[in-house]
This record gives structure tokens, sequence and C-alpha cells, in this order.
């Protein structure tokens, strides 16, 4: 506690005395949080800024807390982004904190009423939302807009990154949708660690389970197992999975107490869910990560 508090207090004092942004015509230095967030600034502003991640691969944001690193970065950032909707947990308390330089939450421009309801996270929304395309491509039109807002000179060519990224997004779109399409909807049972899923489920029309709950801050218990255990053969789901930033033991205690019931249910594999995968993969970027889900989802339901 008293080592958060020293950050908050850094963080603030040197935010009080933060220069103005493209003060020296230096590139913006950009600071993110999760790695969906980083690669799409790095779609948009290309080789135009800096940008620093704070989370990366198989980090679990909802357990993340803020170093003194991370303070280093957020001071010295021109902009900072992060899906809000409380996601990112402790670091919310960080930003809180800063008055000059308020880091812009993308989730918050989205439209309420199609957010899913959640009474776990304070701001009462599930924050998973980049499991829905179109609100991703809500987020890359706001990073546009601030990054053309702090550096107009370069307005152009951050408006064509927009352009061709949403192109691929589109693309993105109609590839996931034709995969699904060869999957029957009474297959479409997603059983994971977390309920990471769920604007995925609701565009794709899958019913989602996470054993877990929305956040991995929560445990699974016995009876939680059990009772998870008895609806995968009752509906005789074929395949279970793991996520990359969550511990897979609760996955695998699950699939050993369906065994124990005398079924059987494999792993299907290993899905990205609040992180991506390593950098210089496929999976390591967003579009990427996402067909890579859809791909392992379907063949193992199949």
């Amino acid at each position: 506690m008293k080592k958060t508090i020293l950050l908050l207090a850094i963080t603030l004092s040197f935010f009080n005395c933060k220069n103005d942004p493209k003060k020296d015509n230096t590139k913006l230095n950009i600071v993110t949080t999760t790695t969906m967030i980083t690669d799409l600034v790095k779609n948009i502003g290309g080789d135009l800024v800096n940008v620093n991640g704070l989370m990366g691969s198989g980090v679990d944001p909802h357990l993340y807390k803020a170093s003194e690193g991370d303070v280093t970065k957020l001071v010295n950032a021109d902009v900072i982004f992060y899906n809000g909707l409380h996601l990112e947990g402790k670091l919310v308390e960080v930003f809180e904190k800063m008055n000059t330089q308020s880091p812009i939450a993308l989730a918050d421009g989205l439209d309420k009423s199609g957010l899913i309801g959640s009474d776990y996270f304070a701001s009462n929304y599930d924050p998973h939302v980049w499991f829905n395309i179109s609100y991703f491509k809500q987020f890359a039109k706001k990073v546009t807009q601030v990054l053309v807002e702090k550096d107009p000179e370069n307005a152009a060519r951050f408006s064509e990154n927009e352009r061709n990224y949403l192109q691929q997004l589109e693309a993105l779109q109609a590839k996931v949708s034709s995969t699904i399409e060869t999957l029957p909807k009474e297959k479409r049972i997603l059983v994971t660690a977390h309920d990471a899923f769920n604007y995925f489920g609701k565009n794709y029309d899958f019913n989602v389970v996470g054993l877990q709950g929305l956040s991995t801050a929560t445990e699974a218990g016995v009876q939680d197992v059990q009772k998870l255990a008895t609806f995968i053969i009752e509906n005789k789901v074929k395949a279970i999975f793991v996520e990359s930033s969550v511990p897979k033991r609760t996955i695998e205690a699950l699939q050993a107490a369906v065994k124990s019931k005398n079924h059987d249910v494999v792993i299907g594999g290993t899905l990205y869910s609040d992180a991506l995968g390593n950098a210089g993969t496929v999976e390591g970027t967003y579009i990427g990560m996402f067909e890579y889900n859809v791909n392992t989802i379907v063949n193992a339901l199949k």
C-alpha cells in the first residue's frame, strides 16, 4: 500500500510539470495498456509515433499493478490510451490521480445501451469489448481523432492509416462470419477459463460459459467446477478451452471433473482473451488473434 501511494505521489508531481506534446517537434510519445490497444495505436500511428505498451503477451490486465518503470513511462507520455470500464484494475487508481494529463479510456466513447452489464466491475459493464469488431473500429476512429488533434501536421497520414486499418477490420469481419457459419448453432457452446468472450458470443450466437466469471480476480470453487462439468455432459460439449493469460489448471480441473463422471471432453486449444500472442507472431496482432481464436474454436467444436 505504501509503495502504491508513493507511486501515485510521484505521478502527480511529474505530471504537474509535464511539457506540452510536440514542443520539440519529435514524435508523439504514446503509452498504452493492453496489447490489443498497443497494436491498434501502432497501426494508426505508424512510424509517426513512439508506442510504449505497459502490458506484454500473456499479461492479465485484471490483476496488473503499476511498477516504477510504468510510472516513468506515464510521466513521459504525450498521450495515454487505455481500455476503460475498469478492465485495467489497479491501474485505474493511478489514472484517477492524473490532473494535468487525462488518460483516454477508449471504451468511454461506446454507446452504453449496447454493452453487456456486469455487477462485478465498478463500471457496471463487461469490459471485454474488443471481441466486438465493430467496437474496435470505434476505438480506431477515436485514436485517429486524438492523434490528429495532437499532431495536426501529420493528420493526412494518420487518416490514411485509419482507412487502411478499417478496411482490414471489415475484411476480418467477413472472414470470421464465414468461418463461424460452418459450425452448426447447436454446437456453438464456448467453455473457457473466464467470461471474456461474451461480446463474441452475442455477435455470433455462442453460449459462452466461463469458469471464473468476468474477472480472473475471482476464484472458481469446487461447486463451480462440478456444476460446469454437469453442464458440459448434459449439452454434449466436445471441447473446452484454456486462455493464454489465465493459468490452465482451472480448465484441467474441469476436464478431470468431467472424466470423473465417466464422460470425456478434450481441451480444444489455447485462446487469446485478455492479451495477444507474442510480438512478431500472427497472434501478436489483433486481427491475427481474432482469426486464430475463431479457427481454433470452430475446428475443435465441429
